[in-house]
Parts: C-alpha cells; sequence; structure tokens
C-alpha cells in the first residue's frame, strides 16, 4: 500500500538537491536501512542530474510503499527533451554527451532493484527505477504504473487510486472528487478506504459501496477495473467521467461508465463484461488526461513497465489546470 508520494519539478541544479531530500523523507518513513536509503539518493541525484543537463529540465514523481513483502520506493524521472540517439551506449559507463564522467545511467542500472528506461529521438527521455532492501524478492504480480499529481498550487490531490493483485486477478480503482483540494481529497480518499474495504467483491458491489460512502462528502467520478485472468475476462463499473482504455494487438477499445457522480447522483450502477486477452494493457484515468490520447507515436511502450506509458500519458497529454491521475497495468513479462 502507497505510504506517500511527492512530485518535484526539476528545472535546475537547486532542484537536484530538492529531489534528494525528498526521496530521504521517503526512506525514513519506511524505515529504510542506511544502504538502500544511500542507493535511492544516489540513484534520484544521477536521474535528476541528467534531466537538467541532457533533457533541458523535467519532473519526478517519487513513492513509497508498503506490502507484506517489506517496503520499497519507486521513482519515475522524464523530460521533453531531444531524447538519447543510442541508448545501449548511453548505458555504458565511460559514455557522456555532457563532458561529465558519463557514469549516470550505468549507475542507476546498476544501484537499483528494477530498471527501465524509453527514449526516442525528438520525444525526450523516461526513466524508471525501483529500490527495495536485498532481503526482499522481486514481486511476481503483474507491474503496475500510476502517477497522481495535484491541481497547479495544491498541496493534496483531488485524485486518489488503488490496485489490488492476487491469485490472477487485478482489481484497479480511480477516483476523481468533484473540484479540486482538501474537499476533493477527501472524497477521492473516501472512495479509496472503502474500496480496499470492499475489494474481495466485484466491481459494480464496491462501486455501490464506494456510493453509499460518499454521501456525506461532496462526490467523486469513480471507476473500478477488474481483470479476471484465469477466465480472460475484464470486468467494469463506473460512474462519471473516469476513463477506461483496453491496449493490445495493435487495438484499443474503450470501457463503459454511466453518467452520475458516486455520493449523490446515481440512477443506476451497472457492470459490463469484455474480454482479457493475454498481453494486454489496461489504462484508467481521471479527466486530467485529455480524453484525445494516443500511444501510435510510442511503438514498443505498452510492452515495458508501466511506469513509463504512465509517465509519458502524464507528460504528454494532461490537462495545464486539473489534478492528474493515471493508472496502467498489464499482465507480467
Amino acid at each position: 500500500m502507497e505510504v506517500a508520494a511527492v512530485h518535484v519539478k526539476i528545472g535546475d541544479a537547486s532542484a537536484v538537491g530538492a529531489a534528494r531530500r525528498r526521496v530521504g523523507d521517503l526512506a525514513r518513513q519506511v524505515a529504510f536501512a542506511d544502504e538502500d536509503a544511500g542507493r535511492a539518493a544516489l540513484i534520484v541525484t544521477e536521474a535528476a542530474s541528467n534531466v537538467v543537463k541532457h533533457g533541458g529540465g523535467g519532473e519526478c514523481v517519487l513513492r513509497a510503499s508498503r506490502d507484506g513483502d517489506g517496503a520499497s520506493i519507486e521513482l519515475v524521472m522524464f523530460d521533453a527533451g531531444a531524447g538519447i540517439a543510442n541508448l545501449p551506449q548511453a548505458l555504458r559507463d565511460g559514455f557522456s554527451s555532457a563532458g561529465t564522467p558519463g557514469t549516470g545511467l550505468g549507475a542507476i542500472a546498476r544501484l537499483a532493484s528494477a530498471y527501465d528506461i524509453y527514449s526516442r529521438r525528438g520525444q525526450g527521455t523516461v526513466l524508471y527505477a525501483a529500490i527495495w532492501p536485498a532481503s526482499r524478492a522481486a514481486g511476481t504480480a503483474p507491474p503496475v504504473g500510476a502517477i497522481a499529481v495535484p491541481y497547479p498550487g495544491e498541496t493534496v490531490c483531488g485524485d486518489d487510486w488503488a490496485v489490488d493483485q492476487a491469485d490472477g486477478r487485478s482489481l484497479v480503482m480511480v477516483a476523481d472528487g468533484l473540484g479540486h483540494g482538501i474537499d476533493a481529497h477527501t472524497a477521492a480518499r473516501t472512495a479509496r478506504d472503502a474500496f480496499v474495504a470492499g475489494r474481495a467483491d466485484a466491481p459494480v458491489a464496491i462501486l455501490e459501496r464506494i456510493h453509499a460512502a460518499l454521501r456525506p462528502t461532496r462526490g467523486a467520478a469513480v471507476a473500478i477495473a477488474e481483470i479476471d485472468r484465469r477466465r480472460g475476462v475484464v470486468r467494469y463499473a463506473g460512474l462519471g467521467n473516469i476513463a477506461g482504455t483496453v491496449l493490445g494487438g495493435g487495438k484499443t477499445r474503450s470501457l463503459v461508465s454511466l453518467h452520475g457522480t458516486a455520493g449523490h447522483d446515481a440512477r443506476r450502477l451497472q457492470e459490463f463484461a469484455s474480454p482479457w486477452n493475454a498481453g494486454e494493457v489496461l489504462v484508467l484515468h481521471s479527466d486530467g488526461i485529455s480524453s484525445r490520447w494516443t500511444l501510435d507515436a510510442y511503438p514498443g511502450l505498452i510492452a515495458r513497465h508501466p511506469m513509463l506509458a504512465a509517465a509519458v500519458l502524464y507528460r504528454d497529454f494532461r490537462r495545464s489546470r486539473d489534478d492528474v491521475t493515471v493508472v496502467v497495468v498489464r499482465d507480467a513479462a
């Protein structure tokens, strides 16, 4: 379960230090040992320095979590710069295009417990890294990418999300509290709490629970998707303008949400089912992401760690004046 998340804009060298301090705060929150906290600090420093030197600035999202396997810290660092012309060469120690020692990307790959990077000329670079103690085994659940960033100027996000995975089932929720600020945050967090309490149920039953829980709040748009890999089906129940999309085989299909607001206006709640095929990818997002997004211009992206796709959707298709949440889930490699 997520413990805390931080969004840092990387505009200049001073932001590198700020990102390093924030990851240090997260490491203390999840009780990282000094060695693991040091690895996290080095990775963030190298990644943020690269964004400043080569990407012309960018952004970083840090997330600390704790579950049955232990604690972890994840980061995604991205820019909209020129991109990396020769990625394998850039990953070799000693290579530099900026007159530096050239240990950045190679050091990150060695220090991280999990790592992925996507870069194309003219499309910038997106880097993902996760850090966890050596005693923690790598997870076997399908990978998840999630980014939630508040409305500009707000300190809390009016959206929220949650994922529960077990026994061939992935259950995903995104909630968008009406408006923004603390009241929207309260509504979205209430939806998340109700989701967690009822996560053993079917999507429409969870949505009914959330609808009841949100009555004292300003309400929210909410959607729940259940990927049942054993039966090859995805079930979806949505109320309001959370968008759900399945990508695979060069095609996309939209999942159906009904009009209304959880907690206030719900004439009916209904669950829809459609096939789920191995290798497909699920994307859920709030209306902080444009409905006109497409990943056609990013070949191979959906086969990579889903945090990279989440970051690209946020970077290239976000609306400038709204809370933004995007969650991406795909089958395990």
